[in-house]
């Protein structure tokens, strides 16, 4: 089917973002965002009545103008089966003011007079920065891009990336990217896909870390990667500079870290010698949704490049800490071994795409105060490329741009949906994703953070095959106690204590069997599945019971064809009546210092077996 698109505008005066309609729209998606959070977590107390037919129920926070007058902030939705998520209806959030005024609510309004009552002074400002940077973000990418009226359903996983532009479904900042002016959203954000060309350094092996996966050669890979005639280049320009291209190893800097982070942080570092500028490769990149990972536009086949970037987008600064990136290789050949050994995933035909190698400055070396800030900041893992692994006639695009809506306000998948029937091809899609990770999972003992975006749904002519898993490097739980094959688990590098601090829920291992499982449950099952679940509903009237019986089904099939795994089915249940929720609003409320996780209603519960 040929895509219907909207003509793309070069470029928008943004001064006139904040009075175009399309602001007014994202305000009020920003705002029903935050306040499902909100409900969902139960950071305020809300008076909740029923508000005509069915479910539908107004939901009203309650705050206080100037003079502390009481003003009430109204939304309609309905609270759903699962997990008792909070669906909000596109329909304005409205504000009431004491004398029974009425009128659209705004953000910075909400904030200052409902977040206020409960936010920290001193996190307030930082809060309302990261919402307004997503309003901001959101509406210039809308006004730039838009969404096509018709998507193209045969583009390839590389076209769809480009197109994925709703951000996090549950996030409240899902698009704020602080550091990113405008103009860098523009150059690098990947709704605009432009060509992305990274700066090539020469670090010094006495100064870096480097993981290698046991597949590669590191001189034949990077002569693959590169070319011949850059990597010529490159060691034409270490031996003009009086430097052996034996002594350094080369590392991709992204070109908005190189201006505003590597240059003025690595001054003395690029002057003395343990780094060497080299100036651009000949392959072009575009920016992945992750935005910090680059495919390569020029050369498909060759790999991807994820690489640091100090901007802070939802929850997380997207630096690479430099043991990640040191373990990085060593968990992807574990688990690809692991894969390859295993006869049910052989089956599944999972594809494991493995970061072959990994390059990071060790700032450890550096004395303070520079150690701080080049914590994270020059970094890169190598990953394989999808291309290599996809079959004829086989394509592929991200889990979650499985919800997108096109500009009619129907689902992108609507072709597909409707071609096989939304019972059967829900069902195929399920078998196909709860699968694997269940394996993985039941047999193995390991824990994947699947969320939308890491999970890479590999089709034909839209009919789910299998799927393939990435981004590795810490994105796996496990206890080393519970593992299948604790003799095969790889040597880690430990967190440094500053890097637990910031960062509570950061961590691989543990001896929590229950953490291991919810690690899991939590992207996929709580953000992925439930998005697709109440997709499905809304556009296609399949029921949510439905759908989590049907999940249900895919599960309770695995442990009858696997009846030898059952103790780890009681050990990772995944039909316990209630399962460990992280809590994404609060992190951004009220920060990073403890774990937060609310205990909710698991929807699987009410199938488990013998029920």
């Amino acid at each position: 089917m040929e895509a219907i698109l909207r003509p793309t505008q070069a470029s928008v005066d943004l001064g006139q973002i904040p009075s175009s309609p399309e602001y007014v729209r994202v305000q009020q998606r920003v705002l029903r965002q935050f306040i499902q959070g909100l409900l969902f977590e139960a950071v305020l107390p809300v008076v909740e009545e029923a508000a005509g037919p069915g479910e539908t129920c107004a939901f009203s926070l309650i705050g206080r103008d100037d003079y502390g007058h009481e003003v009430r902030y109204t939304a309609w939705g309905a609270r759903k089966a699962s997990f008792g998520r909070v669906r909000l209806a596109k329909r304005p959030v409205q504000r009431h003011d004491a004398d029974g005024h009425r009128q659209e609510a705004t953000l910075s309004g909400f904030m200052a007079e409902v977040m206020a009552l409960v936010v920290p002074a001193e996190r307030l400002p930082h809060l309302l920065k990261e919402l307004q940077q997503t309003l901001l973000k959101d509406t210039q990418s809308r006004i730039l891009r838009g969404m096509p009226t018709t998507p193209d359903l045969t583009w390839d996983h590389d076209a769809w990336e480009g197109w994925l532009q709703e951000g996090h479904p549950y996030h409240p900042s899902y698009k704020s990217r602080l550091g990113f002016s405008l103009a860098d959203n523009a150059a690098y954000g990947p709704e605009f896909r432009q060509d992305v060309r990274p700066v090539w350094l020469a670090v010094d092996l006495g100064h870096c870390r480097v993981s290698l996966s046991v597949s590669l050669n590191h001189a034949a890979f990077l002569r693959d990667e590169l070319g011949e005639a850059t990597l010529a280049r490159f060691r034409r320009l270490l031996v003009a500079a009086v430097r052996r291209p034996q002594d350094y190893v080369f590392l991709p800097v992204h070109p908005w870290q190189w201006n505003h982070i590597i240059l003025p942080t690595f001054q003395a570092e690029l002057a003395d010698g343990r780094l060497c500028y080299l100036g651009m490769g000949d392959d072009a990149y575009l920016a992945q949704q992750s935005i910090r990972t680059l495919v390569n536009a020029s050369r498909p086949r060759r790999a991807s490049l994820k690489l640091a970037l100090s901007i802070v987008n939802t929850s997380t600064s997207r630096i690479l800490a430099a043991h990640t990136v040191e373990n990085s290789a060593r968990i992807s050949d574990w688990l690809h071994d692991l894969v390859a050994r295993d006869d049910t995933a052989r089956e599944c035909g999972v594809v494991i795409l493995r970061e072959v190698l990994g390059v990071a400055y060790d700032a450890s070396r550096l004395a303070e105060p520079q150690r701080s800030l080049a914590y994270g900041t020059l970094g890169a893992v190598w990953r394989e490329s999808l291309h290599r692994y996809l079959q004829p006639g086989e394509r592929a695009l991200a889990f979650n741009g499985l919800t997108q809506l096109a500009a009619t306000g129907t689902p992108m998948l609507d072709g597909w949906v409707r071609h096989y029937g939304v019972a059967a091809w829900t069902r195929r899609l399920l078998e196909v994703t709860v699968t694997p990770l269940i394996h993985l999972l039941y047999a193995h003992g390991i824990g994947l953070e699947s969320h939308g975006q890491n999970i890479l749904l590999i089709h034909r002519d839209g009919w789910p095959e299998r799927i393939a898993l990435k981004d590795f490097h810490d994105g796996v739980r496990y206890s080393p106690a519970l593992l299948a094959e604790p003799e095969r688990a790889p040597c880690l590098v430990a967190e440094p204590a500053s890097h637990a601090a910031v960062n509570r829920n950061s961590y691989i291992q543990t001896e929590s069997a229950d953490e291991v499982r919810d690690f899991t449950y939590d992207a996929f099952v709580f953000i992925a599945l439930t998005e697709l679940c109440l997709c499905l509903e809304q556009y296609y009237e399949l029921p949510e019971a439905s759908f989590w019986e049907m999940t249900a089904a895919v599960i309770l099939d695995y442990q009858v064809a696997h009846q030898a795994l059952e103790p780890r089915f009681a050990l990772f249940d995944l039909f316990a009546p209630t399962v460990s929720i992280e809590e994404l609003t609060k992190r951004r409320l009220f920060g990073d210092a403890e774990k937060r996780f609310a205990t909710r209603d698991n929807p699987l519960y009410p199938y488990r077996p013998g029920a």
